[in-house]
């Protein structure tokens, strides 16, 4: 019951914890852990972000999450088709910086994959909402 409640409340959606392998082994069997994070300061305040970038350091992987003019980003396919002069670098604003330990970094992988891949198997393919 914890865990469809969780669900609901957006708790389990992510963490090392969730269906982590019992003793380490891929064969051992999952077990679910249900897992609440409590809000410190303005840390429950989504951040919206229309960029990202990785950077690899050894043991940690750095994700950036950035914000992108949206003007400008649209504004850039259609310079291009005018043939005018693309601009060498684009400023923003770094939203968040994450820094995730490789095995983290698989499970939101396999999170992602669970959320993309319905998505991508409608008519339409990814470019569907919803």
């Amino acid at each position: 019951m914890a865990e469809t409640k969780g669900k609901k409340n957006g708790e389990n959606a992510g963490g090392t914890g969730e269906d982590a392998p019992v003793g380490g082994t891929p064969q051992a069997t999952t077990a679910r852990l249900g897992i609440r994070l409590a809000p410190i300061g303005n840390s429950d305040q989504p951040v919206f972000a229309n960029y990202t970038a990785l950077n690899v350091a050894p043991g940690v992987v750095f994700i950036d999450f950035g914000f992108l003019e949206p003007g400008v980003l649209a504004a850039l396919p259609r310079v291009a088709r005018q043939g005018g002069k693309l601009p060498e670098t684009l400023n923003g604003r770094l939203a968040v910086r994450v820094a995730l330990a490789y095995d983290s970094v698989q499970n939101l992988k396999r999170q992602l994959d669970q959320l993309v891949a319905p998505r991508a198997a409608r008519p339409g393919g990814s470019e569907s909402k919803g």
